[in-house]
């Protein structure tokens, strides 16, 4: 059975980013529905997938990762607006067998993001 993760490390620190706030949305039509939100565990992880089984079905899905809550809680001096806050990343899912990994590298600057597995 297909599943969705994700995992975020802190290129600033060279660490996992342990605590940071993430969001799964299903995006169909204008108005985006909340799945899930979880804080990511010490190894920056959800703690396990995001979807699996029935909850799992093909779609545009979106991540929203709390990059600036999370730098400013590890005492990083961010600008105002901070030039990355709240960082969407949209995909889709349509083969309901397979894994999804949506990885995040970040700092306050910078972000990317691949299919990983």
């Amino acid at each position: 059975m297909g599943k969705l993760t994700t995992h975020v490390l802190d290129t600033m620190n060279g660490s996992p980013a342990a605590g940071m706030a993430v969001r799964l949305y299903r995006v169909d039509g204008a108005t985006p529905h909340l799945l899930r939100s979880v804080q990511l565990d010490a190894d920056g992880r959800a703690g396990g997938p995001l979807l699996e089984g029935a909850d799992f079905m093909p779609g545009r899905y979106r991540l929203v990762f709390e990059l600036a809550d999370y730098f400013r809680a590890r005492g990083v001096v961010l600008p105002e607006p901070p030039f990355l806050d709240s960082v969407p990343i949209d995909f889709g899912l349509a083969d309901t067998g397979a894994h999804y990994h949506v990885p995040l590298l970040a700092s306050p600057w910078a972000y990317s993001t691949y299919r990983g597995s």
